[in-house]
């Protein structure tokens, strides 16, 4: 943990708060120590140590009274939280609605195959590419956008990967799931894992491992019909704010892969 540079952020963002009553003249700017160690229900003692440098990382708990004591915005309750080397608590309603700035860099990618999906699987937009590679998913309505839903309901949905990887896909696509129903509000993602638990028996044996990954990137084989195996690279970037992810599958510049992803752009 950053002691002085918690210690030196602590002291700045109670100095730009205002006291909720002033009481005549004060010798400094903000709040008083005693005045945010009230609103955050610790001691003063404690919270003194805090601005001093002189204690070890807070509690989870006094992270979050802090955040609403200090009245944080949400880019310096992240900045709080890497300070004391913790992953900053992520909650936000997921959007069916792609920016349209984001819509654009889908569409500007070419033969590169590129999606928006929220955060726990449904798809919301493919450019061509995608859609040739894998299918119409952003046209499917309800459950069946879910890509994760398909993998476990639709045995034909697992035909675009080699079968000896299908066990392995099965369990990663579970602990993705796990890891990013918990970044997200809503009851949506709880609805999708209740559901998925009653229908298939290999979820559920899957879920109770209690794996918890989330898929950033790798290589993926997918069996196309009309190339044949395509070796791709997958690159998974969050777009946290409207609990969306951009999906991108690339191949090097003048491998077999490429050729054959200008091939299927093509067709």
């Amino acid at each position: 943990m950053n002691s002085r540079e918690l210690a030196s952020f602590l002291r700045a963002r109670r100095a730009a708060l205002q006291p909720d009553e002033p009481r005549g003249r004060r010798r400094t700017a903000g709040l008083r120590r005693e005045e945010v160690a009230a609103r955050a229900a610790v001691s003063a003692d404690y919270y003194r140590r805090l601005e001093q440098a002189r204690v070890g990382p807070p509690s989870l708990q006094v992270m979050a009274s802090l955040v609403r004591a200090l009245q944080l915005t949400s880019d310096e309750r992240d900045y709080l939280y890497r300070l004391t080397e913790r992953e900053p608590p992520v909650g936000c309603a997921p959007s069916d609605v792609v920016a349209p700035a984001l819509r654009q860099v889908v569409e500007s990618l070419g033969d590169s195959p590129a999606a928006v999906m929220t955060m726990f699987g449904d798809s919301l937009l493919q450019n061509p590419a995608a859609t040739a590679l894998l299918g119409d998913t952003a046209g499917l309505v309800g459950e069946e956008r879910n890509t994760t839903y398909r993998w476990f309901t639709d045995p034909s949905s697992r035909a675009m990967h080699p079968v000896e990887e299908h066990e392995e896909e099965g369990r990663s696509r579970v602990a993705n799931l796990r890891a990013r129903a918990v970044k997200v509000d809503g009851p949506r993602a709880d609805r999708l894992i209740g559901l998925l638990r009653r229908r298939s028996a290999e979820f559920e044996r899957f879920w109770l491992e209690r794996k918890v990954a989330i898929c950033r990137s790798g290589t993926k084989t997918f069996l196309n019909p009309r190339t044949g195996p395509i070796d791709l690279d997958v690159q998974i970037l969050d777009q946290v704010a409207v609990g969306q992810v951009l999906v991108v599958f690339t191949a090097a510049a003048r491998s077999p892969a490429a050729a054959k992803l200008g091939l299927l752009s093509r067709m």
